[in-house]
């Protein structure tokens, strides 16, 4: 009887395990708000100073900051010869909590998660460049799960940081020498927004090397003319934009275009319908297919996301119709997938020495011509 018993209760509580897996995924995206999105009201706080990103302490990543994550490289790949390019790089949303709008730069938690991002992502160009990451007050990642008007506000809180760091990282870097921009998530929506409005039909304009805008849904008709510089076509192309989302088949992309549907890009066009800039990294090419052969090498991080290897070869990639790029049964590298087998949080990793080989490339195109 007891055992009979017992196993009445084990087959309750499986059927309750899987009644909440059910509901889980009938309701995640309502349940990543509910946990996510700030309840508290936006309060603004005073500008910073474009003079404060003269301190080391501003900044995840810079030349005279010996120990900085970005100079980090995994087995087997080295830093070769002197660098020849000033890379300024955003990180993503590093931010989890709904107490407030946007992170405070000494909130030791989404600090250490930035150092993080950094190291496995802007490490990408620390063969061909000095890297210049700064810290700024970032959106948190509730603000894109909602269309309230403090998330907007909020996401223009945190650019005009990113505004101040790239004065001061004009300021402090050798002016002779080009720039490559990078960047992944949050920090490409403030990328573009920065080539808009800051860079666009300025003198920076002509030391750009080449913009990777990654992460983050670039419209082919309603942001791209906006930015001042064009689709990267081919491998080894400078001067030119580069833009991927990752997901792996099959893909349910619906929480990105549902958003991005109803929006507007920077040039004031609704992107509804539009496609989306995907250019390859594993060619370096706009759009097509790549098998698994031409991935050199994908980034698997261990648990704590502190180390990583080079796997290869690494995953196959191809560009569809709307402009995602889909992969094909990719390693495990964390559980960090978000829904829809949204592959985001590894948009560098999947392809990390491709990427390091194509700025590589670009750059070389970029000094041949001048």
């Amino acid at each position: 009887m007891l055992a009979r018993r017992f196993l009445w209760i084990v087959a309750g509580l499986t059927l309750l395990v899987m009644a909440g897996a059910l509901l889980y995924r009938l309701f995640e995206p309502q349940l990543m708000k509910f946990a996510m999105v700030p309840t508290a009201r936006f309060e603004a706080a005073a500008a910073v100073d474009p003079r404060a990103y003269a301190r080391a302490d501003m900044w995840i990543a810079r030349p005279d900051i010996p120990d900085n994550p970005s100079l980090w490289t995994p087995p087997g790949v080295t830093r070769e010869g002197p660098t020849r390019a000033e890379i300024f790089f955003i990180h993503p949303t590093s931010y989890l909590q709904k107490s407030r709008w946007n992170a405070p730069l000494d909130d030791p938690e989404s600090q250490g998660r930035a150092r993080l991002f950094v190291r496995s992502q802007a490490s990408v160009f620390n063969g061909i460049g000095e890297i210049w990451a700064p810290k700024y007050r970032q959106a948190t990642f509730g603000a894109f799960l909602t269309t309230k008007a403090d998330a907007a506000k909020a996401l223009d809180f945190a650019y005009r940081d990113v505004a101040a760091a790239f004065e001061a990282f004009l300021q402090q870097a050798p002016k002779d020498r080009p720039i490559i921009l990078a960047a992944h998530s949050q920090g490409s929506l403030h990328l573009m927004r920065l080539l808009a409005e800051r860079i666009r039909g300025r003198p920076e304009a002509k030391r750009i090397a080449a913009a990777y805008v990654i992460g983050w849904p670039i419209s082919v008709t309603a942001d791209l003319p906006s930015l001042g510089l064009p689709a990267c076509e081919k491998a080894g192309e400078a001067r030119c934009v580069l833009s991927w989302q990752s997901f792996a088949e099959p893909a349910d992309p619906k929480m990105i275009t549902d958003v991005y549907d109803a929006s507007r890009g920077e040039t004031g066009l609704a992107r509804t319908g539009s496609p989306m800039l995907c250019v390859n990294p594993l060619t370096g090419q706009r759009g097509g297919a790549a098998p698994a052969g031409a991935n050199l090498g994908t980034l698997v991080p261990n648990e704590t996301l502190t180390e990583g290897k080079l796997q290869s070869p690494g995953v196959p990639a191809r560009c569809d119709v709307r402009g995602f790029l889909l992969v094909a049964d990719p390693p495990a590298l964390g559980p960090y997938v978000l829904p829809g087998n949204n592959y985001h949080v590894y948009d560098y990793a999947l392809f990390w020495l491709n990427i390091r080989r194509d700025a590589a490339a670009r750059l070389a195109t970029f000094g041949a011509a001048k």
